[in-house]
């Protein structure tokens, strides 16, 4: 049974930090390309962070370039988003997801909520 499970969530200031995990099971982690999306209250889920099976790549939404940054530990099959100077906007919904081609799993979600 494939599971992937977020935490690291919470409420959090303006200008704070957070680090989301998202731990795997289930699967062969390494063989899967990553992504962190999120999807705020009224707002169309978007693609936050994408990272490669790897790790050697990431790309970012420019929204969060400079502020927010991607990891894995591949023999712990953990994913990780480092959130840096959050704001109010980045409030949402964070899952993760994870990709082989066709094959494509995705997390429950952990809540975020930037506020003062």
């Amino acid at each position: 049974q494939v599971q992937l499970v977020e935490s690291g969530g919470g409420l959090v200031q303006p200008g704070g930090s957070l680090r989301l995990s998202c731990a795997a099971s289930g699967i062969t982690f390494s063989r899967y390309a990553m992504n962190w999306h999120r999807q705020a209250p009224g707002k169309k889920r978007e693609l936050v962070a994408a990272i490669t099976r790897a790790g050697d790549s990431s790309i970012y939404a420019d929204s969060v370039k400079g502020r927010f940054t991607v990891s894995r530990d591949n023999a712990d099959n953990t994913l990780y988003l480092q959130m840096n100077n959050l704001k109010p906007d980045d409030t949402a919904v964070y899952f993760c997801q994870a990709v082989d081609g066709q094959d494509n799993y995705w997390g429950q979600g952990t809540q975020v909520t930037v506020s003062s």
